[in-house]
């Protein structure tokens, strides 16, 4: 079965969105405070918060939505970088999460789309 992923959007403690990426049993989670970048110049900020239980890759409550939803693959992956494909409601995208330190990383939208099928 492909790993899922969820974006939430999350309202509270203040407007953000929530992206949680399924893997080793659990959902790793990163707060993207303006969402998944939509332009490979303009990386988006995301802080690594606490795993998440599978189950609330359907979660919604009056605080929290789910924006997109779908399965992921990694394409690659380094102590630093996770190159990876989102395939949602929303389309295929490639991204990239870069470590920058602590709980720090960015989320990058890869300028090159090409999807490898292997």
């Amino acid at each position: 079965m492909p790993a899922r992923f969820v974006l939430h959007d999350h309202r509270r403690p203040s407007p953000h969105f929530d992206l949680r990426l399924e893997e080793d049993g659990v959902l790793r989670s990163w707060a993207v405070p303006k969402g998944l970048p939509d332009d490979p110049a303009h990386d988006r900020l995301a802080v690594a918060v606490d795993d998440h239980e599978l189950d609330h890759v359907a979660y919604e409550d009056e605080h929290k939505t789910i924006a997109d939803t779908g399965t992921w693959t990694l394409e690659d992956r380094s102590d630093r970088r996770l190159l990876f494909v989102l395939s949602g409601r929303s389309g295929v995208h490639r991204y990239a999460l870069i470590h920058t330190g602590g709980t720090q990383w960015l989320l990058h939208l890869v300028k090159d789309q090409s999807v490898n099928k292997g």
